[in-house]
């Protein structure tokens, strides 16, 4: 198993090596995504080239009639491979679709009540990941509303692949060795009850309130304000920003400065 990964891994980075980008394409494309701004050059190169890897590994499609261009393609991969730019791509496996929408989209749900009735509706989502299956993603052409500091849907969805790497998504991923579960629990348990509180109160949150609606989607969202927005993050929920810090074997915010 270990030698069939090792080539597995060999015949992708061969293959993505086989990919030409330009300089000026792959600045372009970085120009917008400001969060990228404190890696360090090394770091940079490694992140393009596991972004090459991803297109390689993993199917991307478009959906009602989308036209996936190249840089719309690398735009998703830099930001897909930013949360694993430690871990590495293994983090990724056992999946193999992203699926792109143009806009917004709507996933037919059906759901039973506590009293047994049954409940069909249409939810509008920007993203959606399912366990074992693709990643959803809405694609919005630039503009500073679509690709704003506070929100990143790939970031958020990814994160939630994360998460489910040890079963259903919950808001608590597969922790590395050096970490603890309780240290882990410390941090988020109270910093999401905490959250709750402040959107129940009708309280302006910067981080976005979509993060009290369940575990899974605090840790999604937090995981989308560690890399964007570290700052604000580390100010509101310290032992939050420690614990991705060490997950995510990252450090944004001290780069940064």
């Amino acid at each position: 198993m270990l030698a069939w990964r090792k080539l597995r891994n060999w015949l992708r980075r061969r293959k993505a090596a086989a990919i030409r980008i330009t300089p000026a394409q792959w600045q372009r494309i970085e120009a917008r995504l400001p969060f990228l701004a404190h890696l360090q050059p090394a770091e940079r190169l490694r992140l393009r080239g596991m972004a090459l890897e991803l297109l390689v590994d993993k199917q991307m499609s478009g959906a009602q009639g989308l036209q996936l261009h190249t840089e719309m393609q690398l735009s998703i991969a830099l930001q897909a491979c930013l949360p694993v730019l430690k871990l590495g791509l293994d983090w990724y496996r056992g999946w193999s679709g992203i699926i792109v929408y143009p806009g917004d989209f709507i996933v037919p749900r059906r759901e039973v009540d506590e009293t047994g009735i049954v409940h069909e509706f249409d939810d509008t989502l920007l993203g959606e990941a399912w366990e074992g299956g693709p990643v959803l993603l809405a694609w919005f052409e630039y503009t500073e509303e679509a690709h704003g500091d506070s929100h990143n849907v790939v970031i958020h969805e990814f994160a939630h692949k994360l998460d489910m790497k040890n079963g259903l998504a919950d808001g608590f991923p597969p922790l590395h060795g050096s970490m603890t579960a309780s240290a882990w629990r410390d941090a988020f348990v109270p910093a999401y009850e905490d959250f709750c509180r402040r959107v129940d109160r009708g309280e302006y949150t910067a981080l976005d309130p979509y993060a009290a609606s369940a575990p899974a989607e605090f840790f999604a969202v937090m995981s989308e304000a560690f890399f964007c927005l570290p700052q604000r993050l580390h100010e509101e929920y310290p032992a939050v920003y420690e614990q991705l810090s060490l997950f995510y074997r990252q450090q944004p915010l001290s780069s940064a400065t």
